[in-house]
């Protein structure tokens, strides 16, 4: 038995080493470098053309939004146009005459800030004059229940602001574009009984949206509406309505002529009385008819800033620089 098995394990071994070495084979050095090769010029266009494909869209996607931002800002000046009653044109802003003199001086001083679209409104308050005026409720008291709604006048002015703080404006470096921020100056609710000097209810008697705006002056009169239009130099602070204005002024698109736009015949009125303009980047401007109490407003913005530094205005490139426009006539006659 022990010899059966030493010869079967002889007979194995010997059939384990009888036949040739297996020689295991690969991809020599060349052919790694050919596969390298062919993969290269593959790639590298389809890298191209992915690269290529995002910059599109991301440049697509910032002319949406730019151009979505515009129409939301018109339709709010829209809506705030819509309750004027008394809107200023570019003579009575910043030109004046002898009898009436301009009244930019009177508003608002932002840093670097253009007044371009400056009116008065009616601003409605609710729940703001008691009901019972046997035994009156103050306004800071006052509800649905016991209370009517009124309405106050209100001095609403839109700028061009061109800001030195370059914090908002992305990406960082170089000029930043315009920005369009709005000032309201609203009265107060009237006291029955107070002095002339300060007819409004004031601290514990009114809610913070129904005091006076600082900077209000009481005195003011429909009848000269250049005069006594705001009091003192404090105002409220602004809001920002809008960012990425075109701030470029060379090559830029010129306003039209206000008399054509609005359709005014009087040949004693020049068309630089109608319009208000930075004079320089003219990306936010303002036609207005004092008379008919008409104003068409345009914006442009500027969506190439939101990629690049240096996006000069490019006539060929007009799709990238947005407008949008709008014609509003207000509420009639002023003191209404």
């Amino acid at each position: 038995m022990k010899s059966l098995l030493r010869l079967l394990l002889k007979s194995q071994h010997q059939q384990n080493h009888s036949g040739p070495a297996q020689i295991e084979k690969g991809m020599t050095l060349v052919e790694l470098l050919v596969g390298a090769i062919m993969a290269f010029l593959i790639i590298t266009p389809m890298l191209g053309f992915v690269v290529d494909m995002l910059n599109t869209d991301r440049r697509e996607q910032v002319k949406s939004n730019t151009e979505q931002d515009l129409q939301a800002a018109v339709d709010f000046i829209a809506q705030d146009l819509s309750q004027a009653i008394y809107i200023y044109d570019n003579k009575a802003i910043n030109v004046g005459t002898t009898d009436a003199p301009a009244i930019r001086g009177q508003l608002p001083k932002p840093d670097n800030g253009i007044p371009i679209l400056v009116f008065w409104k009616r601003q409605q308050i609710k729940n703001a004059i008691s009901v019972n005026m046997t035994t009156p409720v103050l306004p800071i008291n006052c509800n649905q229940n016991n209370c009517n709604d009124t309405y106050v006048r209100s001095l609403v002015a839109y700028y061009q602001i061109k800001d030195q703080e370059k914090i908002w404006c992305q990406p960082s470096g170089g000029d930043c574009p315009t920005r369009i921020a709005r000032f309201e100056i609203k009265e107060g609710i009237v006291k029955p009984g107070a002095p002339s000097a300060t007819p409004y209810y004031g601290e514990g008697e009114a809610k913070e949206s129904q005091k006076v705006s600082q900077g209000f002056n009481p005195k003011f009169d429909f009848n000269k509406p250049t005069e006594n239009v705001t009091k003192g130099s404090v105002f409220p602070p602004y809001e920002v309505l809008v960012n990425y204005l075109d701030y470029n002024t060379a090559n830029v698109p010129q306003p039209p002529d206000c008399k054509i736009t609005l359709g005014v015949t009087d040949p004693t009125i020049m068309p630089e009385d109608l319009l208000i303009t930075d004079k320089l980047t003219h990306s936010f401007y303002a036609c207005v008819d004092t008379s008919k109490n008409i104003a068409r407003v345009t914006l442009r913005g500027n969506s190439l800033r939101r990629l690049q530094t240096d996006a000069k205005y490019d006539a060929n490139k007009s799709a990238f620089f947005p407008t949008a426009s709008v014609q509003v006539q207000g509420q009639g006659a002023r003191g209404n």
